[in-house]
Formats: C-alpha cells, sequence, structure tokens
C-alpha cells in the first residue's frame, strides 16, 4: 500500500461547499480527512491524476447541509444530493477516469448523517462509488465489500482527539459501567427506560452534575457503554477507547470501523438491544480474565484511533487510507 497507493483530489470546485470541512466538534474527522489531502504534505498524494489510482471528491457534506439548508425548513435531500452529483459529472466531463471505472476507483469521506443518502437519489450514478462513512448502517445500504466505516470522532478546539484520561491498573477503576448522553433514538430510549439512575454500578445518567468530568469519568470505568443515537455511530466508541476503557457497543447494523482488519471481538463487547435489559447480568458473566485480556487489548489499538497531522503510519487516517486500499484491490483495474 505505502509504495503503490496515489491518490488524485480534484482540484474543481470553491469553497466552502468543496475542499473544506469541519475539523472540529462531532463531523470533524470529515474536515481533518480533507484538509490532510489537500495539505500536500501526504506522501499518498499523486502529482498528476494519471499516476492516481484513486480518486477523492473533495466534496463536504456538512458544508453542503449548513449552507443550504439554513434556515432548516426541508428535510428532502434533493439539493444535497444534485450538488454532488453536478460536481461529478464536471469532473467525468473533464477527466476519462469516473468514465473508466464508473466511478468504482472513486470515493468521498463524510461523517454527516446524512451522507449516505447522497447515493439514493441517483444509484446508477453511485452504484460503484465508494463511500467512507460514520453512519455505517448495513440495514440502510452500506455494502461492507464496497464502502469504508469511518470512526466517528469528537475533536474539541485547540486538540486532535478525546482527552486520555485512562487508569492502567484495572482494580483502580471503580465505576464498572457508564453512560452519559443525550435521549435520542430507540437504543437509547431502552437503555434508559431500564438502568437510567437506576443501578450503582451500572451508572446511566442523561447529563452529568457539573462537578462530575466526563473524560475522568471514561477514565475510571471498566465498561463503557456505547449505544447508537439517531444513527448508528457514536464517539463513545473512540472516547472509550482513548480512555483505556473496553467498549460495549449497543447497536444493530452497525459495520464497525476497520473491521476488515481489526477483531472487535478481541477488544470490545457487543450486546445486542433486544437484551439490555440483561446488561448488568451479561457484563458481570465476563470474568476477570476474559476482561483484562480485552482491557490489554484496547490499549494495544489505541493508536489505531488517534488522528495525526500529518498522519503516521497506523493512526486513525492511515488506518482509514488502508480501508480505502483494501477496496480498490477489488476492482479490475491496474494499481
Amino acid at each position: 500500500m505505502v509504495r503503490s497507493f496515489k491518490i488524485w483530489v480534484y482540484k474543481e470546485g470553491q469553497p466552502p461547499l468543496f475542499h473544506i470541512g469541519p475539523v472540529n466538534n462531532l463531523y470533524s474527522i470529515e474536515g481533518q480527512f480533507i484538509d490532510e489531502m489537500e495539505s500536500g504534505r501526504s506522501h499518498f498524494l499523486a502529482h498528476r491524476p494519471e499516476d492516481a489510482t484513486t480518486f477523492f471528491i473533495p466534496v463536504s457534506i456538512v458544508k453542503i447541509i449548513f449552507n443550504i439548508y439554513r434556515p432548516l425548513t426541508t428535510y428532502s435531500r434533493a439539493s444535497l444530493q444534485k450538488v454532488v452529483s453536478d460536481y461529478i459529472t464536471v469532473v467525468a466531463n473533464k477527466y476519462p477516469f469516473w468514465n473508466r471505472s464508473m466511478g468504482a476507483d472513486h470515493f468521498f469521506v463524510s461523517c454527516h448523517d446524512w451522507a449516505p443518502h447522497v447515493s439514493t437519489g441517483n444509484p446508477e450514478l453511485f452504484k460503484n462509488f465508494i463511500r467512507v462513512l460514520c453512519n455505517a448502517n448495513s440495514s440502510e445500504g452500506f455494502k461492507f465489500t464496497r464502502d469504508v466505516s469511518l470512526p466517528e470522532t469528537f475533536i474539541p478546539f485547540g486538540s486532535l482527539g478525546p482527552q486520555h484520561t485512562s487508569i492502567d491498573t484495572p482494580s483502580n477503576r471503580t465505576i464498572f459501567a457508564f453512560f452519559a448522553g443525550g435521549e435520542h433514538g430507540d437504543v437509547r430510549e431502552q437503555l434508559f427506560k431500564y438502568w437510567k439512575d437506576k443501578d450503582k454500578e451500572i451508572q446511566v445518567h442523561s447529563y452529568l452534575p457539573k462537578n462530575i468530568n466526563y473524560y475522568e469519568s471514561l477514565g475510571n470505568t471498566k465498561f463503557c457503554l456505547c449505544p447508537s443515537g439517531y444513527e448508528v455511530a457514536s464517539p463513545r466508541i473512540v472516547e472509550s477507547i482513548h480512555a483505556g476503557c473496553v467498549p460495549v457497543i449497543i447497536s444493530e447494523g452497525y459495520v464497525l470501523p476497520f473491521s476488515d482488519t481489526l477483531d472487535w471481538t478481541k477488544f470490545s463487547f457487543h450486546l445486542p438491544v433486544s437484551k439490555i435489559r440483561r446488561l448488568k447480568k451479561m457484563l458481570k458473566g465476563i470474568s476477570k480474565k476474559e476482561y483484562e485480556e480485552k482491557r490489554k487489548a484496547v490499549l494495544q489499538v489505541q493508536r489505531h484511533f488517534v488522528v495525526n497531522r500529518p498522519s503516521k503510519p497506523f493512526d486513525l487516517i492511515h488506518m482509514v487510507l488502508h480501508s480505502i486500499w483494501l477496496r480498490r484491490l477489488n476492482i479490475g483495474l491496474p494499481l
């Protein structure tokens, strides 16, 4: 991959809809990736489009929605779909590469919940297109062999990721299981129904008191609960890994990031939504030995969920590129 994988970033289009994305807060990985590709510092960049093995469509779904849908008076995806389709028409008319593969060696990256809807407006146009998405829901058309699951990462201002507050000694982690967040989506509705403020060991809260630090709580927890919200992805998975806490993934249809390379069963626990009521019993059934193995594995995979600028080998952006490269290998075109 390091020697042969080359990416051409299309230059067409003007900011803010193209070439610029959010680099902080919930959708930050979208902008960080775009900026990494546009910075000119990545050795994966091709100097000429003829030298590229893959082509990046530098559209920001977040910026399109922010600028086109304000004030938000409609939830129609038509305008979003038209902007992206028009951009592809421009590059397909100017260059031979989209038509050569029918988009199979092209990709875009977005963390916005609406990003998967880009391709529903014109399924024929996008049927081969590689979509790198935080909202990686297999029940809504995400295809593991074509698409790439992007880790949703909350990046505060002045930082490149969640705070590191890990307590390395398991015996000093005084909280057995923990979640704090908004009560939105069917999965969290079930979690709150059975566990919100009802158990000293299973600490489920909507909002924390001001005297309690969220990240310190994660660092003091053995099992971090990661339920889906309105959509399948949640930044809590990355936050848990940064905190050295074993993620408990409560979701249906979520294709986990880097699962073509990482074995998530080694460092996380998946709880079916239908078994939320049995949450405590199932976590208590995990032996001390199994927990310690998972916790050590969490520490081993931490480097794959770190955002570096410029990107470094095996970090989050590098892993995303590796996943894209694997999809590129599935295409019957020479590398």
